[in-house]
């Protein structure tokens, strides 16, 4: 079965327009600016901040910008918002669970908008803690196979220290324990392989097969969610077969 990884790989090979792309950057620099307010300008000694400029620039998102957002958030730039995290959980279409992470100036609004989009599509907001006991944080990176074999580059990845390992396509999705992904990442591309991601996650304890119209409407639901400038990440413990997923794609 697959899930939220599969239908984000699909969605990246069909590219963004302008618009979307701009709206990623808006969030990728709001990211930056809150790693490098809570931890220091310096990613040599910030975690969060070293992986929200490595995926920044996965995502091709210019140098300037990304230096720009690290002023911000150590109050020597313009525009130096107070952003808070917020995290709201749910219930999809079929009894999925979801859980959103937002970055906001305003929290009236944000939970006013997810509220609105949750009851719009099918779904309920939930209480904290509703759902998040359902989800485990992990280390997230992905591999770009290539030319490579899949079994011996499993082999590889297991060898670095990977919890466990999936291949979706093209690609490998490599989860770790939060403290062994940046060293994990390190390896891996002194091996050579080429790592197309690599992040923090909210990997699920258990999953929910959905039928097509569920599928539907729980992929709207989320793709709303993502709509919104707030929102960083949406997360869902939703699995739906690859053949169904291609028919969706397609």
């Amino acid at each position: 079965m697959s899930g939220h990884s599969k239908w984000a790989q699909i969605k990246r090979q069909k590219g963004v327009n302008d618009a979307r792309r701009g709206q990623l950057f808006t969030k990728l620099g709001r990211e930056i600016s809150v790693a490098a307010r809570e931890g220091g300008p310096d990613p040599d000694g910030n975690f969060r901040l070293r992986l929200a400029i490595q995926k920044a620039r996965q995502n091709n998102m210019p140098m300037e910008n990304i230096e720009r957002a690290i002023k911000r958030g150590a109050g020597s730039g313009e525009g130096s918002e107070n952003w808070e995290q917020v995290f709201y959980e749910g219930y999809g279409p079929g009894g999925v669970a979801i859980l959103v992470q937002a970055l906001t100036d305003n929290r009236n609004r944000t939970t006013s908008e997810v509220r609105s989009i949750f009851t719009r599509s099918g779904g309920s907001l939930g209480e904290a803690g509703s759902v998040a006991w359902i989800f485990d944080q992990r280390g997230q990176v992905i591999i770009d196979l290539a030319n490579r074999d899949p079994d011996e580059t499993q082999l590889e990845v297991i060898d670095a220290g990977a919890e466990d390992v999936i291949q979706e396509g093209n690609e490998l999705i490599v989860y770790t324990q939060l403290e062994d992904l940046n060293r994990v990442r390190q390896e891996l591309e002194k091996s050579g392989h080429t790592i197309t991601g690599a992040e923090l996650t909210m990997l699920p304890k258990t999953q929910i097969e959905l039928d097509e119209h569920q599928a539907e409407q729980v992929l709207r639901l989320i793709d709303r969610l993502e709509e919104l400038d707030d929102v960083q990440q949406v997360y869902s413990n939703y699995a739906i077969s690859d053949e169904l997923l291609e028919r969706m794609a397609g």
